[in-house]
């Protein structure tokens, strides 16, 4: 039986209903629930406190009124909310048109979209995004409903690429983009930010990314998912002879010749650095990682991450004391 036409290939219209069936069928069955999202929390409504539980609780949620009345360290417990604002950080940069299977990296973080916007669809939830793009950071604001959602998804599909445009132009920061984003969403809720967090990243692995503070100052209010885009070519070469290599920010060319098996083995290496690099930025921050790579299912990927956070944040206090550290 012949293979469809690849998700790339369709028209935009059909692109969005086949995400949308996508999601519908593989991952709203799995991820079944009372509240549906990606990042199982515990909200931000006032529920009470209770004593502090050393290595469980984080210190931003002390209640300091009550520790200082009781003279023991006391927590803020919250009740889940029952509407959930999202906002997503979509970087649609140069670096993200690469791609080498299916998907290239943007229509990837499209498909992140569709997938966080369809699954946190319900009564009250609103979703408002911030598309990075050379030409300049573009703000939806947040709305709710179907309407909204594929409105959005219509524009991220649109974006113009690098070979639709003249003179190339200086994106926006992803830092600054982080900075933007606090600035929109007042309200507590759910930040989703969908890029291959490449940007700035310094040749010293011990230097912290210059997004790093800003992701930090998003995490200390809000649930942030950080979804990392990659793209298998980007991880090791291939045995294909001389290639010619182009820095998609900047244009520089170089010509490597990839039948050097040191060269390979060097560039894998340096490119398992970089990942673990960005991998522990994104720890420190706080925010929540996902890994979604062209060359995969990415609904499975999906699916097992959900169920991984949900299964963690289901783990009883006693048995997480009894655990290691």
């Amino acid at each position: 039986m012949p293979a469809g036409p690849r998700l790339a290939d369709l028209a935009p219209d059909q692109r969005l209903r086949r995400l949308e069936l996508t999601v519908i069928r593989r991952l709203d069955g799995l991820l079944h629930g009372q509240y549906r999202g990606l990042l199982p929390g515990p909200g931000s409504e006032p529920a009470g406190s209770r004593e502090y539980r050393p290595g469980e609780d984080e210190v931003r949620r002390m209640d300091w009124a009550v520790t200082a009345r009781t003279t023991v360290p006391h927590v803020r417990e919250v009740d889940a909310d029952r509407e959930l604002t999202t906002w997503l950080l979509v970087d649609a940069s140069a670096s993200m048109e690469f791609g080498t299977a299916e998907l290239d990296k943007r229509e990837l973080s499209v498909a992140a979209v569709a997938a966080v916007g369809f699954l946190t669809a319900g009564v009250g939830n609103r979703l408002g995004a911030l598309l990075v793009a050379s030409t300049g950071l573009r703000r939806f604001p947040a709305h709710s409903g179907r309407t909204h959602l594929l409105g959005l998804l219509r524009a991220l599909l649109a974006a113009p690429r690098t070979g639709d445009r003249g003179e190339p132009l200086e994106p926006p920061d992803l830092a600054d983009a982080l900075a933007s984003v606090q600035r929109v969403a007042t309200r507590r809720g759910l930040v989703v930010v969908v890029s291959d967090f490449l940007d700035g990243l310094p040749d010293d692995p011990d230097r912290p990314p210059p997004w790093e503070r800003s992701l930090r100052r998003l995490t200390a209010r809000h649930q942030v998912l950080a979804v990392e885009v990659t793209d298998p070519r980007e991880l090791e070469l291939p045995d294909v002879g001389l290639i010619t290599l182009v820095d998609p920010e900047t244009g520089r060319r170089r010509e490597v010749c990839t039948s050097d098996r040191r060269l390979r083995e060097r560039y894998a290496a340096a490119a398992a650095a970089q990942r673990e690099q960005v991998r522990l930025a994104l720890r420190r921050s706080g925010a929540t990682h996902l890994s979604l790579r062209t060359d995969r299912d990415w609904c499975a990927d999906i699916a097992r991450h959900v169920q991984s956070q949900r299964r963690m944040a289901a783990v009883p206090a006693g048995a997480a004391r009894g655990g290691t550290r």
